[in-house]
């Protein structure tokens, strides 16, 4: 069975416990969830929870299903690359010393990030991109000391007006 990293966008009611319900039911199926991003939408009383997870087409569909069926899900749809756009934020603190700082600026003017803090010692560069591009300029920051990072996770959109957009 292949399986592929899928991403699927759920829109429920905005209520207490209902990531945790969500998040819950991935788990109960065994599912692993790669990264989960979750805020309201234009409508207040509804949040869109983005899951990337790893599965076959008939697992996705079961697991799709289900979330359907809690009480808080108003819409449950796949997100296909061809047909949306996702982003993923990316905070990164580097070592770099005066001598390295060049160089780690070269690295992120290429892949268009942001320094958004600089210290004696360390910097901090800002990327918003596909996960593609976050995994590149990690690889390329690779022969530097990474301190710490952060990534938010996938947030996706589908492109145009879909009635599986709308709610």
């Amino acid at each position: 069975m292949e399986q592929n990293k899928r991403i699927l966008s759920v829109l429920v009611k905005n209520h207490a416990g209902v990531l945790a319900r969500v998040a819950l039911l991935f788990c109960q199926r065994g599912f692993n969830i790669d990264s989960l991003t979750v805020s309201e939408t234009d409508d207040p009383g509804i949040s869109r929870i983005t899951v990337t997870t790893t599965g076959s087409e008939t697992l996705i569909q079961q697991v799709i299903s289900q979330t359907e069926k809690l009480t808080e899900t108003v819409r449950v749809f796949e997100l296909k690359p061809s047909t949306s756009v996702m982003r993923e934020l990316l905070l990164v603190k580097v070592a770099a010393n005066e001598g390295e700082r060049g160089a780690v600026k070269e690295i992120a003017e290429i892949y268009k990030a942001k320094i958004v803090d600089l210290s004696p010692d360390s910097m901090i560069l800002e990327l918003t991109g596909k996960p593609d591009k976050i995994d590149g300029m990690i690889d390329m920051l690779g022969s530097y000391r990474i301190i710490e990072m952060c990534r938010t996770g996938v947030t996706a959109l589908g492109r145009g007006i879909a009635e599986e957009q709308t709610f």
